[in-house]
């Protein structure tokens, strides 16, 4: 089973949600230790973030949110980005925090 690197502000970011939406998250992480494909609509790819980025689609009453991680490293899954989602497409702004983000984790810059 792959162990689980979070960038230090997407953990914060995960640990400010509802008790709901963060349980729905550590379960479809879990599912992705596991070696387990998720698909829409849980989780879709993000091409535009990084090749091997992903993105977790979770709904609250309140509140869309995202979570980017990445699966392409041999040891550990990366969670390296997460938000609250208030348009139909991913705003440009989150897609560059993302990349930076994926950028640091990966080359030990947190």
């Amino acid at each position: 089973m792959k162990s689980i690197t979070f960038h230090p502000k997407a953990l914060a970011f995960i640990r400010g949600q509802s008790p709901a939406i963060r349980r729905e998250i550590g379960e479809a992480l879990r599912d992705i230790q596991k070696g387990i494909q998720l698909g829409l609509p849980l989780s879709r790819p993000m091409p535009a973030v990084a090749s091997g980025a992903h993105e977790l689609r979770v709904r609250g009453t309140a509140a869309a949110v995202r979570v980017f991680y990445f699966v392409k490293l041999a040891d550990t899954i990366v969670v390296f980005h997460g938000f609250q989602k208030k348009t139909q497409k991913t705003p440009a702004h989150e897609i560059a925090v993302g990349q930076q983000r994926l950028e640091e984790v990966v080359h030990d810059h947190v």
